[in-house]
């Protein structure tokens, strides 16, 4: 479920709820710790006081010390160093009537004189009941109880015989009491307590929760800013090409403008850059196939048209001369559609073929060598056509491409020359490096040249100037070298040779 909801939301939205998540989870993480804490710090503390009392009572019954208020106050005097890293010791007799306190220490001994013993322990016990109802400590039932009442609680629980530590705070103070009745003789003579402030607990919660505090503001701070920064320059623009595609799709008026995303220098520039020229390239491949689809009805069209004439005309004459013409025109016509059909048919899977090959090192020589030697062993016996092939010494001629459309170049180029050249005649086949590196690639013939002043025009699709046995020939055959010779960033020409008969196609390469 939660899979499927986030899918629903935008990066931003995912972003801020995959961070809340986290926010959720440390907080939860953050407030067991600091509730932790506080009880780790009152066991150390408790322990320190539980082995204090136990090293007291472990004196008292060493030095035979009776619980009354002379020997506790002889004890207190002589063992003071005991009790020095703690705030308050109070000893408390059967009855809980104040028998030793550790506050009184830096008085005149004198005060734990019998005169004024009792008048002395009771403004004492007083004191202490009035300053245990101010301080409030706070037990499980959260009812306020004073020092004698705690002990009265103590001695009915379950605790009882073994140390046991109150806690009690209020707005700027923390105690520690802790507890432990005291046997003397296998007897219950009185209770010994421990008080202790523990502002440094609390000072150490605080600090905690202050840092948790402040940890928690800048974190949110911090994310705000990202995503704020995240949407403003990454999120937005990813969304302005979202659009600008969608409009491409729809084929939409609406114009978006990414021209600001292209100039970036990140990685959004470049995305924006490549998704731009694919638009490009794509908008200028339905463009071509578009015209390719338009002319190749022209195309078909016009033996289709001539298919019809020569029918009908042939169902209505008797001459055998007429019929036998009408029936070659109606052969070269169905050639003609079907080298069409065929012609375009491969044309398109070399395309799709295109999208898959990669560019890589290779050398030239031994590929149109190669394709040389295959059409002179079909040409020169069936034709007396011979086809040489010559270079300028080099060994190599290295260049950036795809092999079998150097095959293919070269066929074509020579299909194209044998079928405007008689028999018995020659094709000279050349490559060379030119004065500026550049490997050039030529086809010379002993055919009928070329009639168009402009040459550039037997490049393009369909071009009709083409020998008798036009059935045999589509038009795209140099439309295709073209096309793979710019595949190869070449480039072709074509021109008629000088004071000779024939045609000159030359390809030039730029070598790696």
């Amino acid at each position: 479920m939660l899979k499927g909801y986030l899918k629903k939301l935008s990066i931003l939205r995912k972003f801020l709820f995959i961070n809340f998540i986290f926010f959720i989870f440390i907080g939860s993480f953050t407030i067991i710790y600091i509730k932790n804490v506080e009880p780790n710090l009152i066991k150390k503390k408790s322990i320190n006081h539980t082995n204090i009392i136990d090293n007291t009572i472990d004196n008292i019954k060493r030095l035979n010390i009776r619980f009354i208020e002379d020997d506790i106050k002889n004890f207190l005097f002589s063992t003071r160093f005991i009790f020095q890293n703690l705030d308050r010791v109070i000893f408390f007799d059967n009855k809980l009537n104040l028998i030793g306190d550790t506050d009184t220490l830096d008085l005149d001994p004198r005060s734990f004189s019998t005169i004024i013993d009792n008048i002395e322990f009771e403004i004492l016990n007083e004191q202490k009941i009035e300053t245990d109802k101010e301080k409030k400590i706070n037990l499980k039932n959260d009812k306020l109880f004073s020092l004698k009442e705690i002990i009265n609680i103590y001695q009915n629980s379950k605790d009882y015989g073994k140390p046991y530590t109150f806690t009690q705070k209020n707005f700027d103070q923390f105690q520690l009491t802790t507890i432990k009745n005291v046997i003397l003789s296998e007897k219950n003579v009185g209770f010994l307590v421990i008080v202790q402030n523990a502002n440094d607990i609390k000072a150490a919660i605080d600090e905690r929760k202050t840092f948790v505090i402040r940890t928690v503001i800048v974190v949110g701070f911090v994310i705000l800013i990202f995503s704020f920064v995240l949407n403003r320059y990454f999120l937005k623009p990813i969304q302005n090409l979202v659009s600008y595609t969608k409009t491409i799709k729809n084929k939409s008026s609406e114009k978006i403008s990414i021209e600001n995303l292209k100039n970036r220098n990140d990685e959004l520039g470049l995305l924006s850059n490549s998704l731009d020229d694919m638009t490009n390239e794509l908008q200028k491949r339905i463009f071509h196939a578009e015209n390719f689809s338009t002319d190749l009805v022209h195309e078909i069209r016009n033996p289709l048209t001539s298919l019809k004439s020569a029918s009908e005309i042939l169902q209505d004459t008797n001459n055998t001369e007429q019929r036998t013409k009408l029936l070659n025109i109606l052969s070269h016509d169905v050639q003609r559609i079907e080298r069409l059909i065929t012609d375009y048919s491969q044309m398109l899977k070399d395309e799709a073929t295109l999208s898959t090959e990669r560019m890589k090192k290779i050398d030239i020589q031994p590929i149109i060598q190669s394709v040389v030697e295959d059409y002179n062993n079909i040409y020169n016996t069936k034709r007396g056509i011979k086809i040489s092939y010559e270079n300028d010494g080099n060994k190599e001629f290295f260049i950036n491409g795809i092999e079998n459309r150097i095959e293919q170049i070269t066929a074509n180029l020579l299909d194209n020359s044998i079928s405007f050249i008689n028999d018995n005649k020659n094709i000279y086949v050349k490559v060379y490096k030119n004065p500026d590196k550049k490997i050039i690639f030529e086809i010379i013939d002993e055919g009928q040249g070329f009639k168009e002043k402009d040459t550039e025009k037997i490049f393009k699709r369909f071009y009709s100037n083409r020998p008798e046995n036009f059935g045999e020939h589509s038009g795209l055959g140099l439309n295709i070298v073209k096309n793979l010779v710019d595949l190869h960033e070449g480039s072709i020409k074509a021109k008629n040779r000088d004071n000779k008969a024939g045609a000159i196609i030359t390809i030039t390469f730029p070598e790696i």
